[in-house]
């Protein structure tokens, strides 16, 4: 049994067996699971903006500066992403459990898109002012290995796409 939101919509998934009455428990107690799921992250998404203008601040000059930054769920094939029209910045959730320097560079990274919509050579110099950035990107490119991951774009792991 699982719970998650797409978009506007809730999805629950339970068994095709259960009977009705078991059917409205389960959905009951998985929105339940997600509502109180969603109220924790709206604080951890208050924390991610916080830290992403203190990056932007240190490493980029403070000239960009989102006006958003939030934890995503359906990010499986990237590991951030960055609307630089609205200044969104969207970070997958499969970074929570890894090294803060690994979620700071994937933030320098997004913050960095904001200027530079482009992966070209003044898009890269933006980014290496991260002093980890190298390690990083190794760092996901391992992690990207060990679990199968192919990367979307191959000299940039912070834009890995899932191919299982």
């Amino acid at each position: 049994m699982s719970a998650y939101r797409d978009g506007d919509t809730t999805v629950v998934l339970v068994p095709a067996s259960f009977s009705h009455a078991e059917e409205q428990q389960w959905v009951g107690r998985m929105l339940r699971k997600l509502e109180a799921k969603q109220g924790r992250r709206h604080s951890g998404d208050e924390e991610l903006l916080e830290r992403a203008v203190e990056l932007a601040r240190r490493y980029l000059d403070g000239t960009e500066l989102p006006e958003s930054v939030r934890w995503v769920d359906n990010q499986n094939a990237r590991w951030g992403s960055c609307t630089p029209e609205n200044r969104t910045i969207r970070i997958s959730r499969r970074l929570e459990d890894m090294p803060a320097w690994v979620v700071d560079y994937v933030l320098v990274h997004e913050l960095a898109h904001l200027r530079i919509p482009t992966h070209g050579r003044e898009f890269w110099d933006l980014v290496a002012r991260y002093p980890k950035a190298e390690r990083a990107r190794g760092y996901l490119e391992g992690f990207s290995a060990a679990t199968r991951t192919e990367l979307a774009h191959p000299e940039d792991p912070a834009e890995g796409t899932v191919t299982d």
